[in-house]
């Protein structure tokens, strides 16, 4: 009984560093302008721009899927802004993205 106890703690220490080396290789940088860009968006959610709500939408943008403006409900000077933002801040990779208004 005691050995099967130590072979299970053994088995947990040795996975256990397994998974915190592969976090530590494999980590990958975050996108954060996604972030900002949704909170920058109205809100609504309404699905006018043919993306999931707002969230999927600020995600195309920053894929560059999303190639034109499409939020209606947006309003001109947070359009400005954001577009803005986008040609202006790069991302983890170093690319800016042109959204043609």
């Amino acid at each position: 009984m005691v050995q099967a106890i130590l072979m299970m703690l053994v088995l947990g220490a040795i996975l256990g560093a397994g998974l915190g080396i592969a976090a530590k290789v494999f980590h990958v940088e975050p996108d954060t302008r996604v972030d900002y860009i949704s909170t920058q968006l109205p809100g609504y959610n309404c699905g006018g721009c043919g993306y999931p709500g707002c969230t999927g939408f600020a995600e195309a943008m920053v894929s560059g899927d999303a190639d034109s403006w499409k939020c209606k409900p947006c309003k001109a000077d947070q359009k400005a802004k954001i577009i803005d933002y986008l040609k202006n801040t790069p991302g983890p990779d170093g690319k800016t993205i042109t959204i043609k208004g």
